[in-house]
């Protein structure tokens, strides 16, 4: 048996509810993982409010980590007693369980320097960190990045990442707290938006000119700030949409603001390749592993604490990561 958190209609935290059912043996290609650790990631709550529509009812949940209980024929590569992670999207929805059945494909070797805690806390966040800071944008030493949530899981990652790659990082943040927190994991600059105006203060952190590139997980509330802090020919990221989605807009604003360029990229596609996604893999776990790049959990729930997790997740109440323990 295990105990999952499912929904059988969208919308609020209220809508989780919890039920034991039964895990068959694997099939080909798939494993029985025991879940140690579970990610409660901002993209949750797309699947559960519908934004992100599912078949229903639906689990939830895109990242975990834990132990090969069992292996299902044709399935080379692992064995029983394995520690694993994953991430994805459709393909892994139902992370929020005690054990399941998963395809072996998306699974991801633990070294032993990574623990199960650690990988549930960073998998999902720490490759979206990896393939913005390698991937999205030739990023040179000395340039600056706008950073939005920059106390979120993501954030701190990335902030750490940028001053690896010797960048300038501004930061924003709702609280003091957040500011302090943001700080100690790398951010140069903080910029409060309860009480400060955002594109004014990063035209002023650079001197008029603006910042090369802007990873903005907030969406609707910051997108307009968000154009209005970059240089000339500078780009926009939209990697999220925590206040809600960006309303339609004409493309004319892009080349009016300095010919801006505007992407919304999606993890999934940057770990498709089994090749790119190892390259990552390997350059996230490197630096976690010799602790330059710290992983701060800041949250642990039990996977009963679902629909409060999920409240305190939109009301921003949680810094850094967060995770069940089944």
């Amino acid at each position: 048996m295990t105990t999952v958190v499912r929904f059988h209609q969208t919308g609020g935290p209220e809508v989780l509810s919890f039920e034991e059912l039964d895990v068959s043996a694997p099939g080909p290609g798939q494993v029985r993982i025991r879940h140690e650790a579970i990610g409660l990631n901002f993209a949750d709550t797309y699947f559960r409010s519908g934004i992100y529509p599912v078949a229903l009812p639906s689990g939830i949940g895109n990242e975990a980590a834990g132990v090969i209980e069992a292996v299902g024929p044709d399935t080379p590569g692992f064995e029983c007693g394995d520690r694993v992670t994953y991430t994805g999207f459709m393909n892994t929805l139902g992370a929020y369980s005690t054990h399941r059945l998963i395809d072996a494909s998306v699974l991801i070797k633990l070294p032993e320097s990574i623990s199960c805690e650690q990988a549930a806390a960073m998998t999902m966040r720490g490759l979206s960190a990896a393939y913005l800071c390698r991937r999205i944008y030739p990023f040179k030493a000395g340039e600056t990045l706008l950073l939005h949530a920059a106390a979120g899981g993501v954030g701190l990652i990335v902030s750490q990442w940028a001053k690896l790659l010797g960048l300038r990082v501004i930061g924003t943040v709702s609280t003091e707290a957040k500011a302090e927190l943001a700080r100690a994991h790398g951010c140069d600059h903080i910029i409060n938006y309860s009480h400060e105006n955002v594109a004014q203060k990063a035209r002023e952190l650079t001197d008029g000119v603006g910042v090369s590139v802007v990873f903005d997980s907030v969406g609707k509330a910051t997108f307009d700030a968000s154009l209005d802090s970059l240089r000339r020919r500078g780009l926009m990221v939209c990697v999220g949409a925590s206040s809600g989605k960006v309303p339609p807009f004409d493309p004319a604003i892009l080349p009016r603001k300095g010919s801006l360029y505007l992407t919304r990229p999606g993890l999934a596609d940057y770990i498709a390749d089994p090749i790119e996604k190892q390259e990552l893999v390997d350059e996230l776990f490197g630096h976690v592993s010799a602790g330059r790049i710290q992983i701060r959990i800041n949250q642990r729930y039990t996977l009963k604490d679902a629909v409060q997790a999920h409240r305190d997740l939109e009301s921003r109440k949680t810094t850094g990561s967060s995770i069940f323990l089944p």
